[in-house]
Protein backbone atom coordinates (compact mmCIF):
# COMPACT_ATOMS: atom_id res chain seq x y z
CA UNK A 1 0.00 0.00 0.00
CA UNK A 2 1.33 3.43 -0.95
CA UNK A 3 1.42 6.31 1.53
CA UNK A 4 -1.27 8.04 -0.53
CA UNK A 5 -3.58 5.04 -0.32
CA UNK A 6 -2.91 4.99 3.43
CA UNK A 7 -4.26 8.54 3.72
CA UNK A 8 -7.52 7.25 2.27
CA UNK A 9 -7.87 4.62 4.99
CA UNK A 10 -9.75 6.35 7.78
CA UNK A 11 -12.00 5.01 10.57
CA UNK A 12 -15.09 6.58 9.03
CA UNK A 13 -16.00 8.22 5.74
CA UNK A 14 -18.94 10.53 5.25
CA UNK A 15 -20.47 10.30 1.78
CA UNK A 16 -22.61 13.09 0.38
CA UNK A 17 -24.06 11.62 -2.81
CA UNK A 18 -25.61 14.36 -4.96
CA UNK A 19 -25.17 13.03 -8.49
CA UNK A 20 -28.93 13.21 -9.04
CA UNK A 21 -30.06 15.96 -6.67
CA UNK A 22 -27.48 18.51 -7.89
CA UNK A 23 -28.75 18.43 -11.48
CA UNK A 24 -30.77 21.50 -12.31
CA UNK A 25 -28.92 23.54 -9.69
CA UNK A 26 -26.13 26.06 -10.24
CA UNK A 27 -22.60 24.71 -10.01
CA UNK A 28 -21.91 27.64 -7.68
CA UNK A 29 -23.88 25.74 -5.04
CA UNK A 30 -21.37 22.90 -5.31
CA UNK A 31 -18.40 25.18 -4.77
CA UNK A 32 -20.14 26.59 -1.70
CA UNK A 33 -20.76 23.04 -0.48
CA UNK A 34 -17.05 22.20 -0.77
CA UNK A 35 -16.10 25.38 1.10
CA UNK A 36 -18.53 24.36 3.83
CA UNK A 37 -17.03 20.88 4.00
CA UNK A 38 -13.50 22.30 4.16
CA UNK A 39 -14.60 24.30 7.21
CA UNK A 40 -16.41 21.37 8.84
CA UNK A 41 -13.69 18.76 8.25
CA UNK A 42 -10.80 21.15 8.86
CA UNK A 43 -12.23 22.24 12.22
CA UNK A 44 -13.03 18.68 13.32
CA UNK A 45 -16.80 19.20 13.03
CA UNK A 46 -17.13 16.37 10.48
CA UNK A 47 -15.23 13.21 9.61
CA UNK A 48 -13.41 13.09 6.23
CA UNK A 49 -15.94 13.37 3.44
CA UNK A 50 -16.40 12.38 -0.17
CA UNK A 51 -19.01 14.29 -2.18
CA UNK A 52 -20.22 13.26 -5.63
CA UNK A 53 -22.07 15.74 -7.82
CA UNK A 54 -23.29 16.29 -11.38
CA UNK A 55 -24.59 19.45 -13.03
CA UNK A 56 -26.48 20.15 -16.21
CA UNK A 57 -24.64 21.80 -19.10
CA UNK A 58 -22.32 24.46 -17.67
CA UNK A 59 -18.88 25.83 -18.48
CA UNK A 60 -16.89 26.61 -15.35
CA UNK A 61 -14.42 29.38 -16.13
CA UNK A 62 -11.14 30.05 -14.37
CA UNK A 63 -10.09 33.55 -13.35
CA UNK A 64 -7.79 33.87 -16.37
CA UNK A 65 -10.62 32.90 -18.72
CA UNK A 66 -12.60 35.82 -17.40
CA UNK A 67 -9.77 38.08 -18.65
CA UNK A 68 -10.12 37.04 -22.29
CA UNK A 69 -10.23 40.17 -24.51
CA UNK A 70 -13.68 39.27 -25.82
CA UNK A 71 -15.03 37.35 -22.85
CA UNK A 72 -18.53 38.82 -23.34
CA UNK A 73 -18.78 37.39 -26.84
CA UNK A 74 -17.29 34.08 -25.67
CA UNK A 75 -19.82 33.64 -22.86
CA UNK A 76 -22.66 34.69 -25.20
CA UNK A 77 -21.54 31.91 -27.57
CA UNK A 78 -21.57 29.40 -24.71
CA UNK A 79 -25.02 30.54 -23.61
CA UNK A 80 -26.34 30.14 -27.16
CA UNK A 81 -24.86 26.63 -27.27
CA UNK A 82 -26.78 25.79 -24.09
CA UNK A 83 -23.88 26.16 -21.66
CA UNK A 84 -24.25 29.02 -19.15
CA UNK A 85 -20.94 29.97 -17.52
CA UNK A 86 -19.75 30.68 -14.00
CA UNK A 87 -16.34 31.56 -12.51
CA UNK A 88 -14.95 29.17 -9.92
CA UNK A 89 -12.99 29.96 -6.77
CA UNK A 90 -10.24 27.37 -7.26
CA UNK A 91 -7.41 27.35 -9.78
CA UNK A 92 -7.32 26.28 -13.39
CA UNK A 93 -9.05 27.18 -16.64
CA UNK A 94 -12.37 26.39 -18.31
CA UNK A 95 -13.96 22.96 -17.95
CA UNK A 96 -17.22 21.49 -19.22
CA UNK A 97 -19.90 20.04 -16.96
CA UNK A 98 -22.86 18.00 -18.15
CA UNK A 99 -24.78 14.90 -17.16
CA UNK A 100 -21.96 12.61 -18.36
CA UNK A 101 -19.36 14.29 -16.14
CA UNK A 102 -19.07 13.14 -12.52
CA UNK A 103 -17.40 15.48 -10.07
CA UNK A 104 -15.83 14.02 -6.94
CA UNK A 105 -14.52 15.97 -3.97
CA UNK A 106 -12.36 14.34 -1.30
CA UNK A 107 -12.29 16.55 1.79
CA UNK A 108 -9.57 15.91 4.38
CA UNK A 109 -8.19 17.76 7.38
CA UNK A 110 -4.64 19.07 7.50
CA UNK A 111 -4.87 19.47 11.27
CA UNK A 112 -3.53 16.03 12.16
CA UNK A 113 -1.64 15.12 8.98
CA UNK A 114 0.54 17.38 6.90
CA UNK A 115 -0.82 17.18 3.35
CA UNK A 116 1.01 19.46 0.94
CA UNK A 117 -0.28 20.41 -2.51
CA UNK A 118 1.38 17.55 -4.39
CA UNK A 119 0.28 15.01 -1.77
CA UNK A 120 -3.31 16.18 -2.15
CA UNK A 121 -3.13 15.54 -5.89
CA UNK A 122 -1.47 12.15 -5.37
CA UNK A 123 -4.21 11.09 -2.95
CA UNK A 124 -6.81 11.70 -5.67
CA UNK A 125 -4.68 9.86 -8.24
CA UNK A 126 -4.49 6.87 -5.88
CA UNK A 127 -8.25 7.01 -5.35
CA UNK A 128 -8.98 6.99 -9.09
CA UNK A 129 -6.58 4.10 -9.72
CA UNK A 130 -8.34 2.10 -7.00
CA UNK A 131 -11.69 3.07 -8.50
CA UNK A 132 -10.77 1.72 -11.93
CA UNK A 133 -8.63 -1.37 -11.30
CA UNK A 134 -9.08 -2.50 -14.91
CA UNK A 135 -6.92 0.47 -15.88
CA UNK A 136 -4.76 0.75 -12.75
CA UNK A 137 -1.27 2.03 -13.52
CA UNK A 138 -2.32 2.78 -17.11
CA UNK A 139 -3.82 5.92 -15.57
CA UNK A 140 -1.04 8.50 -15.78
CA UNK A 141 -0.73 11.97 -14.28
CA UNK A 142 1.06 14.54 -16.48
CA UNK A 143 0.06 17.53 -18.58
CA UNK A 144 -1.81 16.66 -21.74
CA UNK A 145 -0.91 19.44 -24.17
CA UNK A 146 -3.93 20.47 -26.22
CA UNK A 147 -6.47 19.58 -23.55
CA UNK A 148 -8.68 22.11 -21.83
CA UNK A 149 -7.64 23.17 -18.32
CA UNK A 150 -4.18 21.57 -18.77
CA UNK A 151 -2.06 20.83 -15.71
CA UNK A 152 0.60 18.52 -14.35
CA UNK A 153 -2.09 16.31 -12.81
CA UNK A 154 -4.19 15.73 -15.91
CA UNK A 155 -5.31 12.10 -15.76
CA UNK A 156 -5.05 10.16 -18.98
CA UNK A 157 -4.94 6.71 -20.53
CA UNK A 158 -2.81 6.22 -23.65
CA UNK A 159 -2.24 9.97 -23.88
CA UNK A 160 -5.92 10.91 -23.85
CA UNK A 161 -7.19 13.00 -20.95
CA UNK A 162 -10.37 12.06 -19.11
CA UNK A 163 -10.02 14.05 -15.88
CA UNK A 164 -8.50 17.09 -14.23
CA UNK A 165 -7.83 17.83 -10.57
CA UNK A 166 -7.96 21.04 -8.55
CA UNK A 167 -7.70 21.88 -4.86
CA UNK A 168 -9.43 24.23 -2.47
CA UNK A 169 -7.95 24.90 1.01
CA UNK A 170 -9.91 26.66 3.73
CA UNK A 171 -9.95 26.65 7.54
CA UNK A 172 -7.46 23.74 7.69
CA UNK A 173 -9.64 21.68 5.37
CA UNK A 174 -8.55 20.42 1.95
CA UNK A 175 -11.01 19.71 -0.85
CA UNK A 176 -9.35 17.82 -3.70
CA UNK A 177 -11.78 18.05 -6.60
CA UNK A 178 -11.82 16.06 -9.82
CA UNK A 179 -14.06 16.07 -12.87
CA UNK A 180 -14.38 12.67 -14.52
CA UNK A 181 -15.59 12.54 -18.11
CA UNK A 182 -17.44 9.25 -17.72
CA UNK A 183 -19.91 9.13 -20.61
CA UNK A 184 -20.20 10.65 -24.05
CA UNK A 185 -17.56 12.23 -26.25
CA UNK A 186 -14.55 13.88 -24.67
CA UNK A 187 -13.55 15.45 -27.98
CA UNK A 188 -17.00 17.06 -28.43
CA UNK A 189 -16.62 18.79 -25.07
CA UNK A 190 -13.17 19.98 -26.10
CA UNK A 191 -14.54 21.45 -29.34
CA UNK A 192 -16.83 23.69 -27.30
CA UNK A 193 -13.91 25.09 -25.31
CA UNK A 194 -11.76 25.43 -28.44
CA UNK A 195 -14.46 27.57 -30.04
CA UNK A 196 -14.85 29.61 -26.84
CA UNK A 197 -11.15 30.53 -26.88
CA UNK A 198 -11.19 31.36 -30.59
CA UNK A 199 -14.11 33.75 -30.03
CA UNK A 200 -12.67 35.14 -26.80
CA UNK A 201 -9.23 35.84 -28.30
CA UNK A 202 -9.92 36.62 -31.97
CA UNK A 203 -6.23 36.14 -32.65
CA UNK A 204 -5.07 38.80 -30.19
CA UNK A 205 -1.84 38.30 -28.24
CA UNK A 206 -2.23 38.33 -24.47
CA UNK A 207 0.18 38.23 -21.53
CA UNK A 208 -1.39 35.00 -20.37
CA UNK A 209 -0.94 32.10 -22.78
CA UNK A 210 -4.26 30.33 -23.29
CA UNK A 211 -4.21 26.69 -24.39
CA UNK A 212 -4.60 25.74 -28.04
CA UNK A 213 -7.24 23.05 -27.79
CA UNK A 214 -6.82 19.82 -29.75
CA UNK A 215 -10.07 17.87 -29.27
CA UNK A 216 -8.51 14.57 -30.29
CA UNK A 217 -6.43 14.41 -27.07
CA UNK A 218 -9.54 14.19 -24.86
CA UNK A 219 -11.88 11.24 -24.32
CA UNK A 220 -14.36 9.81 -21.86
CA UNK A 221 -13.73 6.81 -19.65
CA UNK A 222 -16.26 4.69 -21.51
CA UNK A 223 -14.38 5.49 -24.74
CA UNK A 224 -10.98 4.71 -23.21
CA UNK A 225 -11.97 1.56 -21.32
CA UNK A 226 -14.14 0.22 -24.14
CA UNK A 227 -16.95 -0.70 -21.77
CA UNK A 228 -20.48 0.48 -21.09
CA UNK A 229 -20.03 2.90 -18.20
CA UNK A 230 -22.42 5.43 -16.68
CA UNK A 231 -22.16 8.05 -13.96
CA UNK A 232 -24.40 5.84 -11.79
CA UNK A 233 -21.98 2.93 -12.26
CA UNK A 234 -19.09 5.06 -11.02
CA UNK A 235 -21.08 6.28 -7.99
CA UNK A 236 -21.67 2.64 -7.02
CA UNK A 237 -17.95 1.95 -7.42
CA UNK A 238 -17.18 4.87 -5.10
CA UNK A 239 -19.55 3.55 -2.44
CA UNK A 240 -17.92 0.11 -2.64
CA UNK A 241 -14.40 1.54 -2.52
CA UNK A 242 -15.14 3.67 0.54
CA UNK A 243 -16.45 0.58 2.34
CA UNK A 244 -13.13 -1.13 1.60
CA UNK A 245 -11.17 1.88 2.89
CA UNK A 246 -13.07 2.38 6.13
CA UNK A 247 -14.77 0.64 9.02
CA UNK A 248 -17.89 2.68 8.40
CA UNK A 249 -19.41 4.78 5.62
CA UNK A 250 -22.05 7.27 6.73
CA UNK A 251 -24.35 8.42 3.92
CA UNK A 252 -25.30 11.85 5.19
CA UNK A 253 -26.22 15.13 3.52
CA UNK A 254 -25.85 18.49 5.26
CA UNK A 255 -27.57 18.51 8.65
CA UNK A 256 -29.79 21.32 9.90
CA UNK A 257 -27.03 22.71 12.13
CA UNK A 258 -24.65 22.79 9.13
CA UNK A 259 -27.00 24.66 6.80
CA UNK A 260 -26.32 28.05 8.36
CA UNK A 261 -22.63 27.65 7.53
CA UNK A 262 -23.50 26.49 4.00
CA UNK A 263 -25.71 29.55 3.51
CA UNK A 264 -22.82 31.79 4.57
CA UNK A 265 -20.46 30.23 2.02
CA UNK A 266 -23.12 30.18 -0.71
CA UNK A 267 -23.76 33.90 -0.31
CA UNK A 268 -20.02 34.53 -0.48
CA UNK A 269 -19.61 32.47 -3.65
CA UNK A 270 -22.62 34.10 -5.32
CA UNK A 271 -21.39 37.61 -4.48
CA UNK A 272 -17.90 36.85 -5.76
CA UNK A 273 -19.20 35.39 -9.02
CA UNK A 274 -21.49 38.39 -9.51
CA UNK A 275 -18.51 40.75 -9.18
CA UNK A 276 -16.42 38.68 -11.59
CA UNK A 277 -19.09 38.67 -14.29
CA UNK A 278 -20.18 42.30 -13.88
Amino acid sequence: MSKHEALLQVPEWRLIEESMSSRGRSALESFAADDTLCHLVGQGMSVPTVRTWVHDETVVLGIQDHRLPYIGEATAYLEQAGYPSIVRNSGGLAVVLDQGVLNVSIVLSEKDTSIDISTGYDVMLAFIRLLFPEAGDQIKAYEIVGSYCPGSYDLSIDGKKFAGISQRRLRQGIAVQIYLCVEGSGSKRAELIRDMYEIGLKGEETKFVYPTIRPEVMASLEELLGISLTVSDVVIRIQTLLKNLSNNVKLQSFQNEEMELYTFYLNRVLERNKKMLS
